[in-house]
């Protein structure tokens, strides 16, 4: 198992809060949702194996990331916490409680991807295996800005400043491991894990315009959690913590017991 890559933002004393990305994502996305939103807590944002900065060897499955966090967490002194996870990283999220359940406090799943149908997680495995990132940053700049919602388009620069590398066939892509996301779209058609063994309470923020959240996982959810388990929705794209930032950090900051932003 390795110790992660951290982001870390926000005082040291503060309230720490655990946060774990998406497939094809790094953790430095959460740079404004830190400072901005929730700038009282220390936040700790992991790159996940094969992405970013952290090791980018096999194994890629499941078990092997949440043994990475496990492991992440003794190196940073992370007894209990709680945990923001998006996409990916809130079905590893659940996977990390039903491991560990005395040591988390709270779930905060921004638009969970889990249970995905099979034929789409395929799919998306194959748009992996075709990437041929772009030729040069203003094209990669266009081509993500032109997916972006207008409110949202200055969050593409940062990202590709801190996420986009030149490979060696000259071509610009994100920094992740090709083999570790199609490995992570497989893990996505999984079912949901059981959360019997975990007391805390689960917040689910589905992005309404996503689609991706479904009835197996909800199901699963309000049988193991019954009333510690709660939706809400956000008219806004799967990037919910960018196209919907002010909603977005209201509910996080409800959910974590802090006190509402200052208007």
């Amino acid at each position: 198992m390795a110790v992660l890559n951290v982001h870390e933002w926000g005082p040291g004393d503060g309230p720490a809060c655990l946060v774990i990305h998406g497939v094809q994502n790094t953790g430095a996305r959460y740079r404004r949702l830190a400072q901005e939103g929730l700038p009282e807590c220390r936040m700790l944002a992991v790159d996940l194996r094969g992405h970013a900065d952290s090791l980018w060897d096999a194994p890629w499955n499941t078990e092997t990331h949440v043994a990475d966090i496990i492991e992440t967490m003794e190196a940073l002194d992370l007894q209990r916490v709680p945990v923001i996870g998006h996409s990916f990283g809130g079905m590893l999220a659940t996977h990390l409680a039903a491991t560990v359940p005395e040591r988390i406090t709270g779930l905060a799943l921004l638009d969970p991807a889990v249970a995905l149908d099979p034929s789409a997680a395929t799919a998306a495995a194959d748009d992996v295996r075709r990437d041929e990132g772009w030729a040069t940053p203003d094209e990669a700049f266009e081509a993500r800005a032109a997916v972006r919602p207008p409110h949202a388009v200055d969050t593409v620069e940062e990202d590709l400043r801190v996420f986009m590398r030149l490979d060696p066939d000259g071509r610009y892509r994100f920094a992740f491991s090709r083999p570790a996301a199609i490995t992570a779209w497989g893990e996505l058609a999984r079912p949901p894990v059981s959360l019997a063994d975990y007391s805390g309470s689960v917040l689910v923020m589905t992005a309404l315009q996503a689609n991706l959240v479904n009835d197996q996982l909800r199901t699963s959810l309000r049988s193991d959690l019954g009333d510690r388990f709660s939706e809400v929705g956000i008219d806004a794209g799967h990037m919910l913590f960018w196209d919907a930032f002010e909603e977005t950090v209201v509910r996080l900051r409800t959910f974590l017991g802090l006190p509402a932003p200052a208007a």
